[in-house]
């Protein structure tokens, strides 16, 4: 029997989808699936490198290794599981370099002939908290128009040209989105594009036929992660505004609502780390993205682990939920 009561209506639960790829995206999903939202992950399949490429050119599969990465996220295991499913053979003639999560998608590819069923499978045996969705499950090409005018192909080979990057594109540029994408960003209260590799992880998935189309049809509030720190070969002496416009050239609209962006000052031995390998962090440069007219979220939104920085993923994905609340607010007063 119904229960009585005032006869209010609950508010339906929030819903988020995600886009990217990458460790950055993994980061962050591992704090929103604590919050009280649906989550939908819309991944990249344009890697080409290390066991994802390998299984791609195998075994005529959409490269398996950021949704992998994503499952693993959002998973609600043991921690033994996620070891096993992040585990890299070290040894074996042709298993060396494959990671065992990957052959598992591999595997269940073969079992249920479908990549999205595989995932909706394996989700499944990990208990994964939301829907991870590949953007296309065409087997699409990076490729790269560099400032010279030279070509680079292959997600994994961009960031090692040396070039500036002039603009990316797919092949073939009419890849299918996945129709399941679409809804979920037609029926989303939030995007959220990034944290991740700019030109390699978020772009490839925003250049996916239809998806952008959906993007700027959706009504949801449209938020950008920004990287904390600048991706040698791809994003060297980029400010957060830089990040902005270049989405925006691509897709051919300024399209975002707002930006989140660390302002916490990094230690002088974690930025003496970072330049070893030519990374410095992402300047926050509010003026400029206060004239793209952008609502800018600026706060200390970093930790340092396992010597690496990463976003807070905790604090991050708590001024997400906050925004919504209160757009919806906004929207319903």
């Amino acid at each position: 029997m119904p229960t009585k009561g005032t006869g209010r209506q609950q508010p339906k639960q929030l819903r988020v989808v995600v886009i990217g790829g990458g460790t950055g995206l993994s980061v962050l999903l591992r704090g929103l699936k604590n919050e009280p939202v649906h989550i939908t992950a819309i991944v990249t399949v344009a890697d080409d490198g290390g066991s994802s490429g390998r299984l791609r050119e195998e075994m005529d599969m959409p490269p398996p290794g950021d949704i992998r990465n994503v499952l693993t996220a959002l998973a609600d295991t043991e921690p033994l599981m996620e070891k096993v499913m992040q585990y890299r053979f070290s040894n074996g003639t042709g298993l060396a370099g494959h990671n065992l999560g990957n052959l598992l998608l591999a595997a269940m590819n073969e079992i249920t002939g479908d990549f999205v069923t595989a995932v909706k499978a394996l989700s499944g045996v990990l208990a994964v908290r939301g829907d991870v969705l590949p953007a296309s499950t065409q087997s699409i090409q990076l490729k790269a128009e560099m400032e010279d005018s030279t070509i680079v192909t292959g997600e994994s080979q961009i960031p090692l040209a040396g070039k500036k990057i002039k603009r990316v594109f797919l092949e073939p540029h009419d890849a299918a989105p996945l129709g399941e994408a679409l809804q979920a960003i037609e029926d989303a209260d939030a995007i959220l594009i990034g944290p991740g590799s700019l030109y390699t992880s978020i772009l490839p998935n925003l250049l996916v036929r239809g998806i952008f189309a959906a993007i700027t049809r959706s009504q949801a509030h449209k938020m950008y992660i920004c990287n904390v720190m600048t991706q040698p070969g791809e994003t060297d002496e980029y400010t957060a505004s830089k990040h902005v416009r270049v989405i925006h050239e691509h897709v051919g609209d300024a399209f975002l609502d707002t930006i989140i962006v660390n302002s916490a000052e990094i230690p002088a031995y974690v930025l003496e780390k970072y330049a070893e390998k030519g990374a410095a962090p992402v300047p926050c440069d509010l003026p400029q993205l206060r004239k793209l007219g952008l609502h800018v979220v600026a706060k200390p939104l970093v930790t340092f682990e396992d010597g690496y920085l990463r976003h807070d993923a905790r604090e991050v994905s708590k001024q997400v939920v906050s925004l919504i609340k209160r757009r919806r607010k906004a929207q319903s007063g």
